[in-house]
This record gives structure tokens, sequence and C-alpha cells, in this order.
């Protein structure tokens, strides 16, 4: 695999959010990369507009974000908002 073909665990993380961004800005929110911890194998994101303090953003971070990001960065292993 030549260095061009190899992303980085954080680009491959913005990649899946990327992905799930529009239906989150579909319904008035959006989600942004903060960081990813090697050590903790935690990526952190930043949820805003309408998913602050929306009682569903637990299930959109569990259930949509961390789902996308282990999809294709396996090694990750939590997803916290930030």
């Amino acid at each position: 695999m030549s260095m061009e073909q190899t992303a980085s665990t954080e680009d491959l993380i913005r990649e899946a959010l990327t992905s799930i961004r529009d239906a989150i800005q579909m319904d008035g929110g959006d989600v942004e990369f903060v960081s990813y911890d090697e050590l903790t194998k935690t990526a952190f994101v930043s949820l805003q507009g309408a998913c602050v303090g929306c009682p569903a953003s637990v299930m959109t971070l569990k259930m949509g974000v961390e789902r996308a990001i282990k999809k294709v960065a396996p090694e990750v292993e939590y997803v916290e908002a930030v």
C-alpha cells in the first residue's frame, strides 16, 4: 500500500462524519470532528445546533455517529461528545 492510500484514523473519522452529516443537518443539527486520542481509542466530536440539549442526541451519538465511525475506523472503541 502506498503512502497516498493510507488514511489516518482522523481522516477516516472525518470521512464517516461527512457521510452522516446530511441526515443530522436535515434535523437542524450538525456534528464536527474535534480530536482522536490513540491511547484511549476515543474519538471526540462536537454536536451542534438542534443537537445541543436534544434528548435524542445521545441516541444520535451512539447509534448514528459511533456506528458510522466504527464502520470505517474499527480501531476506534469510543465516541464522546465534547
